[in-house]
């Protein structure tokens, strides 16, 4: 499939097998990818999973770096649970998973734990981010787009809530044949934030009450 991305190209730099072992038993193989080019200087990651040769459109999760959920378990978001549902749903249907290194919507790591202690005095997280003058969504990704073209990927069945990525791949020229919806990871500690997702920036996310 030749890339028609409207964003500035970039090229593949290096690609090398890494097996993937989650804490649940989970295994998967992969093929990392590094890019050289990308717009915003970024060390962001590509994983390929699964057998390219079968779908005729790559299943493609944008997946924004989250240290506290993906490597610690935070269940003050739900970041670590998409990312493991991620590498499997792709691994079994043959795609890409975009790994972004844009911490906490872009704030960074520091801001994002800052926005976590005026959540708990009782700001949402996009109030929170505001609070602390910073954006509430800084994130952008016409480098996933850069990613996708030097992948040879124009049109990709999306594995997203977020209408925001949609949007942005399609103005950075990346076709999206349909949008596929997440799990829902719901807990005590992260439904306040889940709950914002869907009321302030349209996440299609089915909560209970």
């Amino acid at each position: 499939m030749t890339a028609k991305t409207t964003a500035v190209p970039a090229q593949v730099r290096t690609r090398v097998h890494v097996p993937l072992s989650f804490a649940d038993g989970f295994t998967a193989e992969a093929d990392m990818v590094t890019f050289r080019g990308l717009t915003d200087g970024g060390e962001h990651l590509a994983l390929v999973l699964g057998d390219l040769s079968s779908p005729d459109v790559p299943l493609v999760r944008l997946h924004s770096e989250c240290l506290t959920g993906d490597v610690f378990g935070s269940a003050r978001c739900d970041c670590g649970a998409q990312l493991r549902e991620a590498v499997e749903r792709i691994a079994e249907t043959g795609g890409y998973l975009l790994y972004l290194r844009q911490e906490g919507r872009g704030i960074g790591l520091y801001n994002k734990l800052d926005a976590y202690a005026l959540q708990d005095d009782g700001l949402d997280t996009y109030a929170a981010n505001t609070a602390l003058g910073l954006p509430e969504d800084s994130r952008n990704y016409t480098a996933a787009a850069q990613m996708l073209g030097a992948l040879g990927v124009s049109e990709i069945d999306l594995l997203s809530n977020n209408p925001d990525k949609e949007a942005q791949l399609s103005e950075n020229g990346v076709g999206i044949h349909h949008r596929v919806t997440t799990g829902v990871f719901a807990t005590d500690s992260n439904i306040r934030y889940l709950r914002a997702k869907v009321d302030h920036t349209g996440h299609t996310l089915t909560l209970a009450g």
